[in-house]
C-alpha cells in the first residue's frame, strides 16, 4: 500500500515537473538569416513551437511537409515556429551552410536554429529527431505546454490517427491546456556533442 502511494506520488511529481517546466531565455543563431532568435522576443506569441530536427534523419525527412503545413495553418494566428538542429557541430551534412541550403530549397519560411553546443536541447531534455517542444508565455515567464511527437504515424501522414502537435496548438488557440500534454517521440537519437 505504501509502495503504491509512493510510486503514484513520484509519477505525479514527475508529470508536474515536465508540464510545468519553466524555460529560461535562450538565444540561437538562424542558419538562414544569420540573425539571433531569442525566446524573450516572443512574449506576445500564443506559443513558440520548437521542432528539433536535422537534415539527414530519415524521420525528420518524413515529417518535413507536415511541419510546413502546420506552420501555414497556425503561424498567422500568433504561433512562432522554428526548427532547431542539435547536430551542427557533429556531422558534416549539418553545417550552417547545409542548413541554410536545406531551408531555402524547402522554403521553410521560419528560422532554422543552430544549437551547436546543445544548450537548448539539453535545457529542454530533448532526445529524438524530430521532437517538438511547445513553449507558452505567461506573466510569470515561459513554460512547456506540450512536448513529444508530431503525430502517431511517422511513415504515412494520411494514416496518422492522433495529431498530437495540431491538437496541442488548437487547444492553446482555444485558451485550453493541451491534452495530452506529452507523447513519446519516435525518431533518430540525438548524438551528444561532448
Amino acid at each position: 500500500m505504501k509502495l503504491d502511494f509512493l510510486l503514484t506520488a513520484i509519477l505525479a511529481l514527475t508529470h508536474f515537473l515536465v508540464l510545468g517546466q519553466r524555460v529560461e531565455n535562450f538565444q540561437l543563431n538562424d542558419a538562414v538569416s544569420g540573425k539571433t532568435f531569442a525566446l524573450a522576443d516572443h512574449e506576445n506569441a500564443k506559443a513558440v513551437v520548437l521542432i528539433f530536427t536535422n537534415n539527414t534523419c530519415p524521420f525528420s525527412k518524413l515529417y518535413e511537409n507536415r511541419i510546413l503545413t502546420l506552420n501555414q495553418q497556425f503561424s498567422g494566428d500568433g504561433f512562432v515556429f522554428a526548427m532547431v538542429n542539435p547536430h551542427t557541430a557533429i556531422e558534416t551534412d549539418e553545417s550552417q551552410e547545409s542548413m541554410r541550403q536545406k531551408a531555402v530549397e524547402s522554403n521553410y519560411g521560419f528560422p532554422y536554429l543552430i544549437d551547436d553546443q546543445q544548450v537548448v536541447t539539453k535545457q529542454l531534455q530533448v532526445t529524438k529527431l524530430p521532437e517538438v517542444v511547445v513553449i507558452s508565455p505567461s506573466p510569470t515567464g515561459f513554460s512547456v505546454s506540450y512536448r513529444g511527437a508530431i503525430d502517431n504515424n511517422p511513415q504515412m501522414a494520411e494514416n496518422a490517427s492522433i495529431k498530437y502537435l495540431e491538437n496541442a496548438l488548437t487547444s492553446i488557440q482555444n485558451k485550453k491546456n493541451p491534452s495530452p500534454s506529452t507523447s513519446r517521440p519516435v525518431g533518430c537519437n540525438i548524438k551528444n556533442v561532448n
